[in-house]
């Protein structure tokens, strides 16, 4: 939209500040604020002095175009130059200022805040008060310069004094800014001494878990030592009171030394097998490999315990022709596996039936042992895998158990790469599953010595029992 305002002429001073009310008029009648007015009004009134003092005639168009106001000014030739002060000053009230000298032009505009120019009514109404109205003097040109400088060093003073609150607020808020950091500063750092400390600890428990470990093993390599040697003693002395060339003996007087053997059997069971769990927790546990005869040796194992398991009311039954034939392995570690479930499974079944099946699965052969005993609760079920513990109200079946046949067993899979695991639902049974991976030829004759126990494969020890 575009609109011619009015128009008006400047030939001496009189005119300079006439000329200046209508700017302010008009600068107000488009809508711009009183700072805006104000800026219109001193630019007219610097180049409309420097026109008059160079002895020129001007002719001064406002018009408006695209929400802009546009003044223009066009004078005549004079005896000198203008000089730039007035144009440099109107440049900078002003939002820009053309000087095109050789058509002796000055184009000053100005951006309406609102961003809409007024409708045709408006400028009507405007024209005729432009028109209409009396040239201002001097005195009344003055009042109102000195009304406009009074108005614009209240605003002065008001935008200082708000600079001044403002100041003040952003100097609270750094200090607060500040005590925060100060005080996120000293709690990140306590929280760091904290953490060293923590990790001093660590290290302090790590040092003492190592030396209880080795105080452990001490204690089992004195064990070995001291233990093993009257042991073997006592047992081969019951089996010389016992053989054919010793004297004879009262009944009562053979099942008491009877009673002796037996004794000295299992307390030198549990010392090989608290040694073999040592081993295999520090990894020296080296399997010595060699073809068993898988059906022999399950064999061996149903005749070792079947005096154990109850005739009258717990059968045992071993079935292991879905494995392999010949199986290569260690026959010791595998013997004492599957006794100590077997055991274990007979003294917790008080009726029923317990068995040990083989099978292949792939690259693995499968041994399951299973019962019909009092079964394990969900809840006891990865405990049982701790050294010592044993399920809570089984005390009156579990007769001389120390807890270490189910880790015993573990240990000893882990040791020929296998693993085990054990499902039970309480009241109908318990099932143990040893997974092995199938070796196709001895990979070597291991370590002699460092398998479980001083029995071989076909003596009966007495299992570690859970």
């Amino acid at each position: 939209m575009a609109g011619e305002l009015l128009t008006t002429v400047v030939h001496d001073d009189r005119d300079v500040f006439t000329v200046r009310q209508i700017g302010r008029e008009v600068a107000e009648a488009v809508g711009l604020d009183d700072l805006d007015r104000i800026r219109v009004g001193t630019a007219l009134s610097e180049v409309g002095r420097e026109l008059v003092a160079g002895s020129r005639d001007a002719h001064i168009a406002f018009r408006v175009e695209s929400a802009v106001l546009i003044v223009e000014i066009t004078y005549t030739a004079g005896r000198q130059s203008i000089p730039p002060a007035g144009v440099m000053l109107a440049s900078r009230l002003m939002d820009d200022v053309r000087h095109d000298t050789g058509v002796r032009t000055i184009t000053m505009t100005k951006r309406i805040a609102n961003g809409r120019a007024p409708g045709d009514e408006v400028l009507g109404e405007l024209r005729a008060r432009m028109t209409d109205s009396a040239p201002t003097g001097v005195l009344d040109e003055l009042r109102q310069q000195n009304r406009e400088l009074a108005a614009a060093l209240d605003d002065a003073q008001a935008q200082r004094e708000r600079l001044l609150q403002l100041n003040a607020e952003l100097e609270e808020t750094n200090a607060g800014v500040l005590a925060l950091y100060n005080q996120l500063s000293e709690e990140l750092e306590e929280t760091n001494r904290g953490v060293v400390a923590l990790y001093a600890e660590l290290d302090e428990k790590s040092a003492q878990l190592r030396e209880a470990s080795e105080a452990r093993n001490r204690f089992w390599a004195t064990i070995s030592h001291e233990l093993r040697t009257p042991l073997n003693s006592v047992i081969g002395l019951v089996r010389l009171l016992l053989g054919p060339g010793g004297d004879s003996l009262t009944e009562e007087q053979q099942l008491q030394i009877e009673l002796i053997g037996s004794s000295a059997q299992t307390l030198l069971a549990l010392v090989s097998e608290l040694l073999d769990m040592a081993k295999a927790e520090s990894g020296r546990i080296t399997p010595t490999w060699s073809q068993v005869d898988l059906t022999d040796m399950a064999e061996r194992l149903r005749m070792t315990l079947r005096p154990t398991s109850g005739a009258d009311t717990v059968r045992l039954v071993v079935d292991v022709s879905g494995g392999p034939r010949v199986l290569v392995t260690d026959e010791v570690l595998l013997t004492r596996i599957l006794r100590n479930l077997l055991s274990n499974a007979l003294k917790f079944t008080e009726a029923g039936e317990v068995s040990m099946s083989a099978r292949l699965d792939g690259d693995d052969i499968v041994f399951v042992v299973a019962d019909t005993g009092i079964g394990i609760p969900r809840e006891y079920q990865q405990r049982v895998f701790e050294e010592f513990y044993q399920v809570p109200g089984t005390a009156a079946l579990n007769g001389r158990g120390t807890g270490l046949g189910l880790p015993y067993a573990r240990r000893l899979t882990e040791a020929l790469g296998g693993t085990l695991h054990l499902s039970s639902t309480p009241g109908s049974g318990t099932s143990v599953t040893v997974r092995l991976p199938l070796v196709s030829d001895a990979p070597g004759d291991g370590i002699p010595g460092t398998s479980a126990g001083t029995s071989g494969p076909g003596e009966p020890d007495t299992p570690g029992e859970g």
